[in-house]
């Protein structure tokens, strides 16, 4: 039907539509009338209490929040001041919900119904996901743009430099040889760090396919067990029905090369030295790809765990930055190359520390058609 002016009028509002919008949302939604019981439940709420909005409308909030809980406060003082209140960071963990229950709360009154009050859960996790994967993407960016100048402003003027060193070398007498030698050595330690950041810079696209992501670990494993990690117990814990991944074969073997040599190194003079590789099926997450408005599931899980003495604190959140490294000759680009390649495939690389663990955690799309490589041993 039409007004006056020729615009369509919005359909009536009605009790399937408002179910139907309120399970579209990716955020828990649920409404505690008066007494307490949780009346309504969105699929989302359904997973975050892991219980039926069926089973949760027979029970009062208080069964599932922890007495003394800030989120029963913000309840109450909603319905006395009858205004919308939002609370960070709350932790909602119990041993009904689980741990690790850390939330950002809205909760505003529904002014029709005096007494009830709608509570949508933010969790942390997720936001907190979607933080170090933006914060990632930029750094990742900003170490595009130095390769670029270092490469046109800092490699041509030590090639000359280099070059008048070693014209020096044969002029000069024995003591004065050693230090035109240092010149040429530190020159193409130089160089060399340049080359290491210029792939930062290399923006072609690359070919991407459904692959099996065992048969990349597994390839992995081989090198490492080959080298650097010879002496060291890598084992697996797979989920041998997941799916495939959408991603460029390559490019994944240089970043698990990448994490798994960082565990080795971590764990070196440990007796009881070990590394276990996992992967998972999780789904939940969705976030927003660089340069699409469309927001994607990163169901695949890829983990690098070992046994070593973890990273400090103050480093975590900075750990994927350029520059940001933990040894003593290190240079600080390889998490970051791990940064730039996931976040170019859409996904997210963390990093957390749980029960004297260090996990490397990968979070990734699955391919368009779910269908994989065969898998094989390398």
């Amino acid at each position: 039907m039409n007004d006056d002016q020729g615009r369509k009028k919005p359909k009536a509002a009605n009790a399937e539509l408002a179910n139907s919008v309120l399970n579209a949302i990716q955020n828990a939604v649920i409404l505690v009338d008066e007494d307490g019981y949780i009346a309504f439940a969105n699929w989302e709420a359904e997973s975050f209490f892991g219980a039926s909005a069926a089973y949760l409308a027979r029970h009062t909030i208080y069964a599932y929040i922890p007495f003394g809980s800030p989120m029963l406060t913000l309840i109450d003082q909603v319905r006395e001041r009858r205004a919308p209140v939002n609370e960070y960071r709350v932790d909602l963990s119990s041993p009904r919900l689980g741990a690790d229950k850390l939330v950002d709360i809205y909760v505003a009154p529904v002014l029709t119904d005096p007494g009830s009050v709608v509570v949508v859960f933010q969790e942390r996790s997720m936001a907190d996901k979607i933080d170090r994967q933006l914060t990632h993407r930029a750094a990742a960016r900003s170490v595009t743009g130095l390769a670029s100048m270092l490469a046109h402003e800092i490699k041509n003027p030590l090639s000359g430099i280099r070059g008048a060193a070693q014209l020096l070398e044969t002029s000069v007498n024995d003591e004065d040889r050693a230090l035109t030698q240092l010149i040429c050595e530190e020159t193409d330690r130089i160089v060399s760090l340049v080359d290491r950041m210029e792939v930062f810079s290399d923006e072609r696209p690359v070919d991407r396919a459904p692959i099996n992501i065992h048969s990349v670990l597994d390839h992995v494993k081989a090198i490492a067990k080959a080298g650097f990690a010879r002496n060291i117990r890598i084992s697996e814990n797979y989920d041998p029905s997941l799916p495939a991944v959408h991603a460029n074969r390559d490019q994944l073997i240089q970043v698990f090369l990448n994490l798994i040599k960082n565990a080795s190194e971590a764990v070196a003079d440990r007796g009881d030295a070990e590394i276990i590789l996992t992967t998972a099926y999780r789904p939940g997450i969705r976030i927003s790809v660089a340069g699409s408005r469309e927001k994607i599931s990163l169901p695949l899980e890829f983990c690098v765990i070992d046994n070593g003495p973890g990273v400090p604190d103050d480093l975590v959140p900075h750990l994927f930055d350029p520059f940001v490294t933990t040894k003593t000759n290190g240079s600080g680009l390889g998490l970051a190359l791990v940064a730039k390649i996931i976040g170019g495939h859409g996904g997210i690389v963390e990093c957390d520390r749980q029960n004297n663990k260090t996990i490397f955690r990968v979070l990734m799309p699955v391919s368009p058609n779910g269908q994989g490589e065969d898998h094989h041993f390398d």
